[in-house]
């Protein structure tokens, strides 16, 4: 019995040894942090953090079908129009950070610094900014499955460009979730489109590779969450929490109290408002957090500077099926601005933002 006790310790060290050396070959840890809840009764959410060292500049954006789209990047870009409408978080208007379309599919960015594009050249497949990669996938596509068959045949070329006020390109990868609690994770290494679909696919974080990031959170499935789980703001210890309570939360409970849970779980893996970490510089604070309700199409939004949370009930949007007309709406998301309840009514009329792109 000794002997096999110490074998089990031996093998646990071992692999936290080597899941250890994954981390630290990072050489970096970015924030931001997305969570998959799969309960009884078809209740699937979404939920996302969002961290980055200043404000975004993040407002709610309505987008209805039949937008005709350019993906940004010169003579050679992808062009498509809408098919399905949306509601999405905007970065610095000028990216889709975060969003839900009609049909219950939910996509994500976070950040993710191994990322590496193709080279895009005058002979590449039509270009398509990074920024626009997120609302590409809402914009086409009712779910992960077909999403991900699109992404296969490879139909453009991520571009990148600088992130508005820093010296450094965008890294980003997606995340994909659906009504049918599919998921897929999509990043970019080594210029190679790299696809990781799979329902228990329910956790994204951030460093290191996705493929890295499953290898670590097995060694702290082995311990089980209930005696130790990792506490810092690291990526790899926001994804071995979420990975944990998404799970041990009631998956068999009403629809309020689903969304209370997932409220929790996001709230868990966020970094506290303010809090620096000089030896770790991307560590950043939790700017906002979105809970997306593919069921019932309910996009929830919470800013860290308001004591409210307040929500969009995509079924009482209009994106063009009534009216025929294609109307994009806005609502000034101002982390300065008290907002709360269902807000709807709230969105005006507004010009589109553009993309950032070549």
């Amino acid at each position: 019995m000794k002997h096999n006790s110490e074998h089990q310790n031996m093998k646990r060290s071992g692999f936290l040894a080597c899941a250890m050396g994954l981390l630290l070959a990072s050489g970096i840890a970015d924030a931001c942090t997305r969570v998959v809840y799969l309960g009884e009764n078809d209740r699937v959410i979404t939920a996302r953090s969002m961290d980055w060292k200043t404000d975004v500049d993040t407002n709610l954006w309505v987008f209805p079908r039949g937008m005709k789209r350019s993906g940004q990047t010169g003579p050679n870009s992808i062009q498509w129009t809408s098919t399905y409408g949306s509601v999405i978080a905007s970065g610095y208007d000028i990216s889709t950070t975060d969003g839900l379309n009609e049909k219950g599919l939910s996509a994500n960015v976070l950040w993710l610094v191994e990322s590496e594009y193709p080279d895009f050249t005058a002979d590449s497949k039509p270009g398509l900014t990074l920024a626009a990669w997120a609302q590409y996938m809402l914009d086409n596509f009712p779910d992960v499955a077909s999403a991900v068959e699109a992404l296969r045949q490879e139909p453009f070329t991520i571009v990148t460009a600088q992130v508005p006020g820093q010296e450094r390109l965008a890294t980003l990868h997606l995340s994909l979730s659906d009504a049918s609690g599919d998921s897929a994770i999509i990043e970019y290494i080594d210029g190679k489109q790299v696809i990781h679909h799979d329902r228990s696919y329910q956790v994204m974080t951030n460093s290191p590779t996705f493929e890295q990031q499953l290898a670590l959170n097995t060694y702290w499935q082995s311990i089980g969450g209930v005696t130790m789980l990792p506490g810092t703001n690291r990526a790899a210890d926001r994804f071995a929490r979420a990975s944990f309570y998404v799970n041990a939360i009631p998956q068999a409970v009403s629809a309020r109290e689903s969304i209370a849970g997932m409220f929790s779980v996001i709230r868990n893996v966020s970094v506290p408002y303010g809090i620096t970490t000089p030896e770790e510089p991307n560590i950043s604070s939790t700017r906002w957090r979105t809970v997306a309700d593919h069921k019932d199409l309910l996009y929830f939004f919470e800013s860290a500077m308001s004591p409210n949370v307040f929500w969009v009930d995509l079924k009482t949007m209009d994106f063009g099926e009534n009216s025929g007309v294609v109307k994009v709406l806005k609502l000034d998301a101002n982390q300065s601005r008290v907002l709360a309840g269902e807000v709807s009514g709230h969105f005006v009329d507004s010009k589109p933002f553009q993309f950032l792109g070549l």
